[in-house]
């Protein structure tokens, strides 16, 4: 508990605080007060980012927030007379409050971010013995084949590393399904899958029945295996060389720790940012939530478990009864019931892990539609706020991270509340357009402040509320679902690796035009009745620009439903590592550039060697890796030879992979965690609120109108390849051969 005059020094600080967040001034003044404060924030961010100047920083914008609320609160809501409006009010109130609570709520889980410091790695005879579990359902061969071949070569003492495959492909039950051609395929699953887990040296492992999904799944393998530690990573996520290394030490610090959490890091663009060609230069979406986010939770030791690229100590699951699976998201409910029984966790933030993430909008809704109904499930059945053994500041942060997930519904309000006006007639509040800009454009924009200076170099202006806007028409339905029935939504795998062959209109795309096209609609009402109605100009001016601002959103997220061709089979790693390429007797010094599960490109050192006949011709790329006593040895075939401002360059495709290339292309795909840590920094370039502004309305130009362009031609592609979201079974007899 902090001492007793830490508890008066804040006491007195909210008491000053409300004081000021609700004296009477007038319209001018308080346009002043809050100039006066932007101007202030602006002047602390130019004194540093130590924890005075930003505590100092968060303190002014909440004063504005404050000030903000006590007038929404006591002066801007219709007249008790008016029903509808009234009604209509309170509901607009109800949702501006909700997203209030959760900024605050999320200022406290964020206020001090820890940055935790290196466990100590630990000597061979001191390591713990660790399963590494890799769930499986219908993921491709060859996916699959990548993350064993990275797991299976962590830097671990041999006799204390046992690799599972998972595989709930082929378990019984979908091998005897009454349907033969799903019979078959599952059939065939279960042989490649078997054959390939053990040319990898990794123990295949299945079940009888589909139970519980993917809570089932890791319970089932816990009864077959004895290590201290299970370290967890999805199908699509292949681990780092030191994995291990950076992670288990920090259980041999901490006895009651059950879970090492890392960033999960992707080779490829999310939806948003392909369709929006934001891949190599905007901080990934993930980047809030694991290196700002996940940090705060850390603090209050609320760090929680995202499903892979974390290790979990065995006794604490098997004190709780395994996995929970209640819920269909079993990741952050299993730690909630460990923190509830006074087991904690930490935080590395360090991407230690390179998986894929979905690309088609279909995709990615799906998954995060799995995301939210899981957590409005914990939400409903294992309330935080009531569930016993957590602290005050952990029940804080699991009701932040489970409250976030009900963002749909206050954003379809905001989309609905100005078109009430415009068309109907509604007034949901009271206020002139001097008030409009004295208390709501200031709190706005210090608002957008705050969110810039806590994640500048995660996130760019405006991309959150895109991101919820683009979730909002599907996850509205998800949310009603679960508070409908709790217990009904049931465990999906999100595909992974579709191809898309050309540019196509979304399959999800109908309602994104329909709401721009209304949105337009209303803003061409709002300015005819503006200047036709003097009577109400001032409040439909406020309306107009508030729609405005909807529509300029809902543009920007038609560019994200005209999905961008996506030809790549497999994700390449950028690794720049100095290598070999042998073929016949000449030896070529070369720089491996890129790489992933399919090829390279080497570009080579020096002059090319007189009378080289590259094209078609199959070599040996040899890397040196972390163990300088097993060099990478990879068969490849020259398939394109080109040249660009640095000279010449190789595009080199694998010949068919063995078990050996898989764990060669591994070595050196994942020998270096400091690849994906370089690639993260490159991408952490922060934007002013100004620069993310102007850009985010240039996007609702362009984009919109590349979405209508496609929208109108006349034969639209729908062709796709699913490369790892569906199974094509092999024949079965090249199995045992294909991974020999």
């Amino acid at each position: 508990m902090p001492p007793l005059s830490t508890l008066l020094g804040w006491a007195a600080a909210t008491i000053a605080m409300l004081a000021l967040a609700t004296a009477p001034i007038g319209v001018t003044a308080e346009l002043a007060l809050g100039s006066a404060v932007v101007v202030a924030m602006f002047a602390v961010k130019r004194t540093g980012s130590g924890a005075v100047q930003r505590h100092t920083y968060l303190a002014l914008g909440t004063l504005i927030v404050l000030r903000y609320v006590w007038w929404r609160t006591t002066e801007t809501l219709p007249s008790t007379d008016d029903v509808v409006g009234f009604s209509a009010g309170v509901v607009l109130y109800a949702a501006e409050m909700f997203c209030v609570g959760m900024l605050f709520v999320s200022l406290f889980v964020i206020a001090d971010p820890l940055r935790r410091p290196p466990a100590r790695r630990l000597r061979d005879e001191e390591c713990p013995s660790v399963d590494v579990f890799v769930p499986s359902y219908d993921e491709a061969a060859d996916l699959v084949a990548a993350t064993l071949a990275a797991a299976t070569t962590m830097d671990w003492p041999a006799d204390k590393l046992r690799v599972h495959l998972l595989d709930d492909g082929g378990t019984v039950q979908k091998r005897n399904d009454a349907d033969p051609i799903k019979a078959a395929a599952a059939e065939a699953r279960h042989v490649e899958m078997k054959a390939l887990a053990e040319s990898l040296g990794a123990i295949y492992l299945t079940r009888e029945k589909n139970v519980s999904a993917k809570a089932g799944n890791l319970n089932a393998a816990l009864e077959h295996t004895a290590g201290d530690l299970i370290a967890i990573f999805d199908a699509d996520h292949a681990p780092t060389h030191d994995f291990l290394r950076e992670t288990v030490g920090h259980f041999a610090e901490d006895p009651r720790l059950f879970l090492v959490q890392t960033p999960h890091f992707f080779l490829n663009p999310d939806p948003i940012e392909k369709n929006l060609v934001t891949w190599a230069r905007m901080p990934s979406e993930n980047e809030m939530f694991y290196s700002v986010i996940q940090r705060g939770l850390d603090r209050w030791n609320a760090a929680f478990f995202c499903g892979s690229a974390a290790v979990l100590r065995r006794t604490a699951l098997e004190e709780a009864g395994g996995f929970s699976g209640i819920s269909i998201t079993e990741d952050c409910e299993t730690a909630l019931d460990l923190h509830s029984r006074g087991w904690t966790s930490r935080f590395v933030d360090k991407p230690m892990i390179a998986g894929l993430q979905p690309e088609t909008l279909a995709q990615f809704i799906g998954q995060r539609s799995r995301w939210c109904r899981g957590m409005v499930q914990i939400l409903m059945m294992k309330n935080p706020l009531f569930k016993g053994g957590l602290s005050f500041a952990q029940r804080i942060a699991y009701l932040s991270s489970s409250l976030f997930w009900l963002f749909p519904l206050p954003r379809l309000i905001f989309v609905i509340a100005p078109l009430l006006y415009i068309f109907f007639g509604v007034k949901l509040y009271v206020a002139n357009a001097q008030e409009f800009v004295a208390y709501t454009v200031v709190y706005m924009i210090v608002n957008m402040l705050m969110q810039n200076h806590l994640y500048g170099r995660v996130r760019w202006p405006w991309i959150s509320e895109l991101y919820e806007y683009i979730q909002m028409p599907y996850l509205v339905r998800a949310i009603g679902t679960v508070i409908l029935n709790p217990r009904k939504p049931t465990f999906n795998v999100t595909a992974k690796g579709v191809v898309t062959e050309e540019a196509r209109l979304s399959e999800l795309s109908k309602p994104y035009f329909v709401i721009f096209a209304v949105l337009a609609v209303a803003s061409a009402v709002a300015f005819q009745r503006f200047f036709s109605d003097p009577e109400i100009n001032d409040l439909m001016l406020v309306v107009g620009l508030w729609n405005t601002f909807n529509l300029v959103i809902a543009g920007v997220a038609l560019g994200v439903v005209a999905e961008r061709p996506e030809r790549r089979r497999a994700q390449r790693l950028d690794v720049a590592r100095k290598a070999e390429f042998v073929v016949g007797d000449t030896v070529v010094p070369v720089v491996v550039e890129d790489i992933s599960i399919g090829g390279v490109r080497l570009r080579p050192l020096g002059a090319v060697p007189t009378g080289l006949k590259l094209a078609g011709a199959t070599g040996t790329l040899i890397v040196e890796t972390e163990r300088a006593e097993v060099p990478a040895r990879i068969t490849v075939r020259a398939r394109r030879i080109g040249a660009d401002g640095q000279g010449v360059f190789w595009g080199m495709q694998f010949e068919r992979l063995t078990s050996a290339g898989y764990r060669a292309v591994a070595e050196v795909m994942y020998g270096q965690a400091a690849v994906l840590s370089r690639f993260r920094e490159r991408r952490r370039s922060g934007k002013s609120l100004f620069a993310g502004s102007a850009q985010f309305l240039g996007w609702a130009v362009g984009q919109s109108g590349r979405a209508m362009k496609l929208a109108l031609r006349r034969k639209p592609s729908t062709k796709e390849i699913a490369v790892s979201g569906e199974l094509i079974p092999l024949a079965v007899q090249d199995e045992k051969t294909r991974f020999a």
